[in-house]
C-alpha cells in the first residue's frame, strides 16, 4: 500500500542560483545530480527544455523525462514597428524590407526574425550587434530601426506601457500558443500558414513561448510525490496572494498551465518528424 504525499503548508525554501550556459547548468543539475525525491525543484528558462531539440550540444539531457510540475503563464511574441516606419501592416512586411535589432545572430530575435522571413514570407533584415533589448529600443525611438526582433506583450506591457498608451508603435503580428485577447485586432501567425509542415515548424520554434516560466523536478519521482508537487504549484499560481504580489510588479501570470499540460507540450514538440527539427536547427544555428 503506497504511502500518501502531504506537503507542509510552510516549507523551508532554501534558494540555490546556479548561473550557466542560459540555464543549461540548472537543467542538467535536476536531470542528473539532484536528488529523486521532489525535495529539489527548478525555475528553468523556457528555452532550456528545448536546447536538445535545437541542436545545441551542452544540453546532454532528455526534457520528456524530465518531471515538468507548470509554469504561471505563457508568452506571446509580437512584431512591432516604430510609428513612424513605412511599414504599417505585416502585408507591407512581406513586400518592403524592414529592420530589426539584436544582439547577436543566434540570439533570440535574430531567431524569431529569421522564422517570420522563412514561414512567412516577412523581409526582415536583422542588424547585429546592440547590447541588449534597451539599446535597440532606443535605436528604434531615434529612427534608427525599425523594429527588435521579437517583443513579448508580457514584457512590453510592463515595460513600455507608454508606447502602447501614446501609439508610439504598432503591432503587426502576434504568435504563440495562442492568441492574446488584448489582441482582437492583431494577425495571428499560425492563421497565416497554408502548408502543415510550415505550422509544425512554426508550433515547434515558439514551443518555449508556450512553455513560459517552467518550473521542473528530477525524472523518476514516485509518482504520489509527482502528483502533490504538480497540485501545490497549480494552487501557488491560483492563490490571491501570490496573484496580488504578481499585480504589484506588474507581472503577467494570468494564463497558468498545470505540470500535465507542460508535459504533454514538450512530448508534442519531440514527436515533431524530423523534417520539422532538421529545418528547425537550421534557423537556429543560421546556416
Amino acid at each position: 500500500m503506497s504511502q500518501k504525499t502531504v506537503l507542509q503548508p510552510n516549507p523551508v525554501v532554501v534558494v540555490r542560483h546556479m548561473p550557466g550556459a542560459g540555464g543549461i547548468v540548472a537543467t542538467s543539475f535536476i536531470n542528473k545530480i539532484a536528488p529523486r525525491d521532489g525535495l529539489t525543484i527548478a525555475g528553468v528558462q523556457n528555452n532550456t527544455p528545448f536546447e536538445p531539440l535545437f541542436g545545441t550540444k551542452e544540453a546532454d539531457y532528455d526534457p520528456t523525462k524530465m518531471t515538468w510540475l507548470g509554469t504561471p503563464s505563457v508568452e506571446t511574441g509580437l512584431l512591432i514597428v516604430w510609428h513612424s516606419s513605412p511599414v504599417m501592416t505585416f502585408a507591407d512586411a512581406r513586400k518592403m524590407e524592414m529592420t530589426a535589432g539584436a544582439s547577436g545572430a543566434n540570439s533570440t530575435p535574430s531567431f524569431y526574425a529569421r522564422l517570420l522571413n522563412e514561414v512567412l514570407g516577412a523581409k526582415i533584415k536583422v542588424i547585429a550587434g546592440f547590447p541588449g533589448q534597451n539599446e535597440a529600443y532606443l535605436a528604434m525611438e531615434r529612427g534608427e530601426l525599425d523594429s527588435y526582433g521579437v517583443t513579448f506583450w508580457s514584457s512590453l506591457t510592463s515595460t513600455k506601457p507608454n508606447w502602447l498608451r501614446d501609439k508610439k508603435i504598432r503591432i503587426l503580428l502576434q504568435y504563440g500558443p495562442e492568441k492574446e485577447a488584448d489582441l482582437p485586432d492583431v494577425p495571428f501567425g499560425p492563421d497565416l500558414i497554408a502548408k502543415e509542415e510550415d505550422r509544425l515548424l512554426m508550433e515547434a520554434a515558439y514551443a518555449p513561448l508556450a512553455a513560459g516560466r517552467p518550473f521542473v523536478a528530477p525524472p523518476g519521482l514516485p509518482p504520489e510525490r509527482t502528483l502533490a508537487l504538480r497540485k501545490a504549484m497549480l494552487d501557488a499560481f491560483k492563490d490571491p496572494e501570490f496573484l496580488a504580489e504578481a499585480a504589484k510588479q506588474q507581472l503577467q501570470v494570468d494564463k497558468p498551465r498545470s505540470g500535465e499540460q507542460l508535459q504533454a507540450h514538450i512530448e508534442r514538440v519531440y514527436s515533431m518528424p524530423a523534417s520539422v527539427s532538421e529545418r528547425l536547427r537550421k534557423i537556429a544555428q543560421n546556416f
